[in-house]
């Protein structure tokens, strides 16, 4: 019995025609402007996403800002499980705290708030440094507030608490400031 021969191979004019090849890509949806106005090399691009979208344009000093903070959070923390009587007098110089209990459980909390900050310092994910500034400006503003009550319920102002008001609210400033500047869009070039 013969054989039938298969057809000759014949090569595809497609790969030189550059409408055929356009018409292509746009069957394919790559190529084209996205919402964000990101051009997709390829479809793959678009179905995994683009991890330029994600990255982070840091504002200067953002990652000197969450050094700091992470010292000042552990410091304090430490300050107040190791010694709570001397973080009360530094703040409300009164010399007799009632219990030590609760200046040790703030200490607590700061420590635990001091580990976010830590690892928000390893981190490149937008929503992760901007929740983590989240929280500091959350602290600091009840901080504050809780201090400035105390102070008028008790009638005294010491210096040491007026620094502590001072100091608070320059951090709640910049705080909001690096929030406001990770979470800006990049102006498109």
């Amino acid at each position: 019995m013969a054989t039938k021969q298969p057809p000759p191979l014949m090569k595809k004019h497609s790969q030189t025609d550059l409408v055929s090849r356009l018409k292509t890509r746009k069957i394919l949806g790559v190529g084209g402007e996205d919402d964000d106005g990101e051009v997709h090399r390829s479809k793959i691009s678009q179905v995994l996403g683009n991890e330029i979208k994600f990255a982070v344009r840091e504002p200067l000093g953002l990652r000197v800002w969450q050094f700091v903070s992470a010292i000042v959070f552990s410091g304090v923390a430490i300050m107040a499980l190791t010694f709570p009587d001397q973080l009360y007098d530094a703040v409300f110089e009164e010399e007799s705290v009632n219990s030590k209990t609760p200046i040790r459980l703030y200490g607590g909390a700061l420590l635990s708030l001091s580990l976010i900050m830590w690892n928000a310092l390893y981190t490149s994910e937008k929503v992760v440094i901007r929740w983590t500034l989240l929280t500091e400006a959350c602290y600091f503003g009840v901080q504050f507030l809780v201090t400035t009550i105390t102070l008028v319920e008790s009638g005294r102002i010491s210096t040491g608490a007026m620094l502590l008001l001072a100091s608070r609210i320059f951090f709640i400033l910049i705080t909001v400031y690096y929030y406001y500047q990770v979470g800006r869009r990049p102006k498109k070039v």
